[in-house]
């Protein structure tokens, strides 16, 4: 009974809290074999490797047809089947490690995406938080006295002292 509770327990258990029956290898290893495999993909897009398996091909089919018999090893009475063989068991594991470099390179572009999304999000925070400081400066300004406004007050003042002058003045020199 408790042994059923046990497994029930876990499998309600998140995937990282389960434990394995196979040990996981650490993620040096598993960074390096998929590196491998991006070298692997990246070297099979060039143009050096399709000259290269044409050249072997090439030299494969003149050596079995040119040589001496005794000393050719795919004969080109049955097509070459080794030559076929071979470049099966190339193709067929050129697709896998080929998918495991874009499944890797997949993964990357969901890490930028993701990073992308982030600084975009910041980005509109930090536009919305200096549009804001903006209007509270806008606004901040238009109970600010400018230069001319002052100008012009003092001069009204001046306008105002010389008329009081004025009447002070006038009673006296009557």
């Amino acid at each position: 009974m408790a042994r059923a509770s046990k497994a029930e327990s876990r499998l309600d258990a998140p995937k990282g809290l389960r434990t394995t029956v196979i040990a996981r290898r650490n993620r040096g290893e598993s960074d390096r074999f998929g590196r491998f495999t991006e070298w692997i993909a990246r070297a099979m897009g060039t143009p050096w490797f399709l000259l290269f398996l044409t050249l072997f091909c090439v030299l494969w089919i003149s050596w079995n047809v040119m040589a001496p018999t005794g000393l050719r090893f795919d004969s080109a009475d049955y097509g070459f089947i080794a030559l076929t063989l071979v470049l099966s068991l190339q193709a067929s594991y050129a697709a896998p490690l080929i998918l495991l470099a874009q499944n890797r390179q997949d993964d990357r572009d969901r890490v930028q995406i993701e990073q992308d999304r982030q600084r975009a999000e910041r980005n509109l925070s930090d536009t919305e938080y200096l549009a804001r400081e903006v209007v509270a400066l806008r606004l901040a300004m238009q109970d600010v006295a400018s230069k001319d406004f002052i100008r012009a007050e003092l001069r009204a003042l001046l306008e105002e002292l010389d008329r009081d002058k004025k009447v002070e003045d006038g009673p006296h020199a009557g």
